[in-house]
């Protein structure tokens, strides 16, 4: 299945993407599902999902006519990996790490996977990176990596967007990474049955139609299941929260020159089999 929540910011409704152009409405049939929230995940709410794709009630909105926001509603946490592919750690000047780098994104952050990216007062250096993002589908505490398949509800794409000078001049990468509109997800939860492999996805970023960033899951230091083991065994991730994976190299800021974001560019990232934005800067 592919989870979508559609209309307008702020008061969105929940969906499943069908695939012919029609969005399953899922508010009209399911009225306690009251959002793609961590009460949803952890109360086997993509079990009842299938369970109305089959119902002959159903009612369909036109995917052409609706705004889509994010697949999940504003998680606890959002848990980002540094430096996860070696040729974008040595891009950025970065040793390659012997074990994963970690820091937050503020969930206010979260932004709608065809909304504007609004740059701050402060913005000087500004550009995107293009990575697969995991949601977690119920509560994972010390997990080993064998098993840690069984607690992702599905796979979405991230845009880490960020602030360079900020991030560098902080000591630390929240601020620089934490503005307003600055964590693009979406458009799609994918739910895993819908992905052969995810260590073979196509990672890649667009600006103004230029190819930036074009790599590979398969080429990730750390793998999914790793990421979950290492994140849980000091930190319990609860239903909805999510990891995303890192960015591969071609990040705008370490080219010469630099493609940066300027008001009235079009920034575009995806993650093939999962899905793809296409964000207006302003």
């Amino acid at each position: 299945m592919k989870l979508v929540r559609f209309g307008e910011k702020g008061k969105e409704r929940q969906g499943v993407w069908m695939g012919d152009g029609r969005i399953l409405d899922v508010r009209a049939l399911a009225f306690h599902i009251e959002d793609f929230n961590e009460h949803f995940f952890a109360n086997n709410g993509l079990g009842q999902l299938r369970v109305l794709l089959d119902d002959p009630g159903a009612s369909y909105v036109d995917a052409a006519e609706v705004r889509l926001g994010p697949p999940l509603a504003r998680p606890s946490k959002i848990i980002c990996v540094g430096a996860n592919y070696a040729d974008h750690a040595k891009e950025f000047g970065r040793e390659i790490p012997s074990e994963p780098i970690l820091f937050s994104k503020a969930t206010s952050a979260i932004n709608g996977p065809n909304d504007d990216i609004v740059l701050p007062a402060e913005a000087r250096v500004v550009d995107g990176e293009a990575e697969l993002a995991v949601v977690i589908g119920k509560t994972a505490s010390q997990v080993k990596a064998a098993d840690a398949m069984e607690y992702v509800a599905g796979f979405t794409v991230l845009n880490d967007v960020t602030e360079r000078i900020v991030q560098k001049a902080n000591g630390q990468w929240m601020r620089g990474k934490g503005f307003d509109t600055f964590c693009p997800m979406g458009p799609f939860l994918v739910t895993p049955d819908e992905l052969a492999d995810i260590d073979a996805l196509r990672v890649w970023q667009k600006h103004n139609g230029t190819l930036l960033q074009d790599g590979n899951t398969s080429i990730m230091m750390f793998k999914v299941p790793f990421l979950i083991e290492y994140v849980s065994q000091g930190m319990t991730l609860l239903p909805g929260d999510v990891i995303s994976t890192g960015t591969p190299d071609g990040i705008g800021s370490a080219r010469n020159p630099k493609v940066l974001m300027n008001p009235g560019d079009v920034v575009e990232v995806g993650v093939d089999g999962v899905g793809a934005q296409r964000c207006p800067v302003r």
